[in-house]
């Protein structure tokens, strides 16, 4: 497992990023850890609840085991769509503050690229996203680009179409590890 390249798919809501990560996984004949966040909120409000700061720390544990497993059957490289920092945003952003099990967590767990996806797509309404506005959107592309560029790992933009998306993963990807 010490020679899987981890590759994580970051950005705001509505960009690509479940897309972006099949794709690719498919094109490099790996597996993804897809965002597990989606199905639990899913089920909370199939129960006709809403999440709660508590709630951050049990997806956030579920990622990490998601993430574990992608990694231990992948070939060449993991895609992982998403990652801690997406929930640590997140918290911060809903509650002011995040706990510290996933700090510790997003110190410890390290990635070798980030593929930050732009907000040049158009918003999908979804009731599980929260941020719609062009403001926002634009608001946190920027924290997502400021994680990556302070993270001291290559990163990428990732814009255009689907198919330009792809492209551009794949030949950041390929480019890196020739």
């Amino acid at each position: 497992m010490g020679d899987i390249k981890k590759i994580v798919v970051i950005g705001p809501e509505s960009t690509g990023k479940s897309t972006l990560s099949e794709a690719l996984a498919k094109e490099l004949k790996t597996t993804w850890a897809k965002e597990v966040a989606r199905e639990y909120l899913e089920h909370l409000s199939a129960e006709g609840k809403t999440y709660g700061e508590d709630d951050l720390q049990a997806i956030a544990i579920l990622q990490v085991l998601e993430e574990e497993e992608a990694l231990h059957r992948a070939t060449k490289y993991a895609i992982c769509d998403t990652d801690l920092q997406v929930i640590r945003v997140w918290s911060e952003a809903r509650y002011g503050r995040c706990n510290k099990w996933i700090l510790e967590q997003i110190a410890e767990r390290t990635c070798d690229m980030y593929l930050l996806t732009n907000i040049d797509m158009p918003w999908e309404d979804d009731p599980l996203r929260e941020h719609p506005a062009p403001e926002e959107r634009a608001y946190f592309y920027n924290l997502y680009r400021d994680i990556v560029q302070q993270s001291g790992k290559p990163w990428v933009d990732i814009s255009g179409t689907h198919d330009e998306r792809v492209s551009k993963a794949l030949e950041a990807i390929h480019h890196q590890w020739k």
